[in-house]
């Protein structure tokens, strides 16, 4: 099958070329959660590289825009509920770096390390997402496809940064088992003998690092997980009735604490809330910070309050992590640091609003933090706690997260607000990204949402216990206290820029006189 394949794909004209292209877009969307269908992105990867290799540079730009719009399309819409408009600047945005992956691998197919040079461009193309535009949207990388397959059992020793680049050269490894190299200065039967190797390394040595033992962790603490509900039928306004996010977390705060009173649960340490759990700041606004000292009379217990702030200055807000003691007082903050363009702020402010009016149902421009989310304050017993939070988004950047576990952070937890997005695939796409999270750092995850997929995710990527969408939700959770960083988040920053000089380098190469010889006369015949 692989062999015909590669035949079509070196016969294939225009119009079948620009087929095989979406046909491979769509592959790769399903590969990502609500879909799961893992082995399309090795497919996807392997067959754009295929076409990129035998369409010259020009039109390997078209099969590139061709692979992202589809893979967009069938993977990201749901930001269409914030507008048809910002699903169609979103995908179209993120259909620049297939281009840019596909005209990589057309330049450099005849170097002798082409292999190595197209597996870096998929990743330093990721790099380019999680940084352009607007601060960057890295949701589709080829690791967050891994979460139920054996190649996750290497995000603990080479980071999600490094298992993306695993599945790119795996991905290469297909195509060469369907054609080999054409720039390869050995014969086929060695790169298919070495793409077979790459392909059990991958897939065995993943299967038994996953089958380590995690380390042992250090005393319990128990969090109480609140998901309140929220009516998520009004789309981008899905958080704007005032105080009735709160009223709902309140209650099912009393929900929790009745539950470990009456045995079912074990009595918390620490209440979390989720992201954006009081749509008002709490201290600015005497009845939302009554709501919320209500829930630490019930409790008796310190909160973790999800919180939208007013200021630093005018028309401005942060999206924030509170630690309310039981002494009604704030001792710690974390301000989120990545924000989502168009939905928390809008990039070109001042010149987009008077061309776009309806920017202004985005509200406030929300101000990014700049300190990791690591909050430290008491718990109930007078014990002190370390925890790192992640709010939401911040879940796709890989700094971000580990800054949490390299700043000190013993318990993590995710606080995230899904309400606008109920009954899409983004849900689902976060929770595995979760999943990788937690796999790459060995740590166990603590979700809380206003209405999504809440609950515990353990040290090795397995869902332990989790909610339902659109439901009120509340549980206590026990996880134990962990120190260390795992080699992979230490890699990840460095195997970012790795992948970039790689892939410039073999990009520079190709412009060398007489570097490309014996390339593939392409479709149309323009190199």
């Amino acid at each position: 099958m692989l062999t015909r394949t590669a035949e079509l794909v070196r016969s294939h004209d225009r119009i079948t070329g620009s087929l095989l292209a979406v046909l491979a877009g769509a592959g790769m969307g399903l590969a990502y959660q609500p879909y799961a269908l893992w082995p399309l992105a090795l497919g996807a990867v392997a067959l754009l590289t295929l076409l990129a290799r035998h369409a010259g540079t020009r039109r390997s730009l078209w099969l590139g825009l061709l692979f992202g719009l589809a893979q967009g399309a069938v993977a990201i819409t749901w930001v269409s509920v914030l507008g048809w408009w910002v699903a169609v600047l979103l995908v179209a945005a993120m259909s620049v770096w297939p281009m840019a992956v596909a005209w990589v691998i057309a330049r450099t197919a005849s170097l002798p390390a082409g292999w190595l040079f197209a597996s870096a461009a998929w990743i330093a193309a990721e790099f380019g997402t999680a940084n352009v535009p607007f601060g960057g949207f890295p949701w589709l990388r080829l690791v967050w496809t891994t979460v139920d397959q054996p190649m996750s059992g290497w995000l603990p020793v080479i980071g999600a940064v490094g298992t993306s680049w695993l599945v790119a050269l795996s991905g290469q490894a297909l195509a060469a088992l369907a054609s080999p190299h054409p720039g390869r200065r050995y014969g086929p039967r060695t790169a298919r003998v070495a793409a077979i190797g790459l392909l059990v390394v991958g897939f065995g040595g993943g299967a038994a690092l996953a089958a380590r033992p995690v380390p042992a962790g250090g005393p319990d603490v128990t969090l109480g997980v609140v998901q309140g509900n929220v009516d998520g039928t009004a789309g981008p306004r899905a958080m704007g009735y005032a105080r009735s996010v709160t009223d709902n977390h309140v209650s099912e705060t009393v929900t929790l604490m009745a539950r470990a009173r009456t045995g079912l649960d074990p009595t918390p340490d620490l209440v979390l809330w989720p992201e954006n759990s009081t749509d008002i700041d709490p201290t600015k606004d005497a009845e939302t910070h009554l709501l919320v000292q209500l829930a630490e009379l019930v409790s008796e217990r310190p909160i973790l309050v999800g919180a939208v702030m007013d200021g630093p200055g005018p028309d401005e807000r942060q999206t924030a992590s509170l630690w309310w003691t039981t002494s009604n007082q704030i001792v710690a903050r974390y301000n989120k640091r990545n924000l989502v363009p168009f939905g928390e702020f809008v990039p070109l402010r001042s010149e987009l609003l008077p061309l776009l009016p309806i920017l202004k149902e985005v509200g406030a421009q929300s101000v990014p933090g700049t300190t990791p989310g690591v909050l430290t304050g008491p718990l109930a017993d007078g014990r002190s706690l370390t925890v790192g939070t992640v709010i939401c988004y911040e879940l796709a950047w890989d700094t971000t997260v580990a800054d949490t576990v390299m700043n000190g952070a013993r318990v993590l937890v995710v606080q995230s607000n899904n309400g606008t997005y109920t009954g899409t695939g983004q849900p689902q796409q976060q929770f595995a990204i979760t999943r990788g999270r937690a796999m790459e750092l060995q740590r166990e995850i603590v979700v809380a949402t206003t209405n999504s997929l809440s609950g515990l995710i353990d040290a090795r990527g397995r869902v332990i216990e989790r909610s339902h969408e659109a439901t009120a939700w509340a549980r206590s959770i026990t996880v134990p206290e962990r120190t260390g960083v795992t080699l992979g988040a230490r890699l990840d920053p460095w195997l970012d820029w790795v992948a970039l000089a790689v892939a410039l380098g073999g990009l520079v190469w190709s412009f060398v006189p007489g570097s490309r010889r014996g390339t593939p006369v392409p479709v149309g015949g323009h190199r």
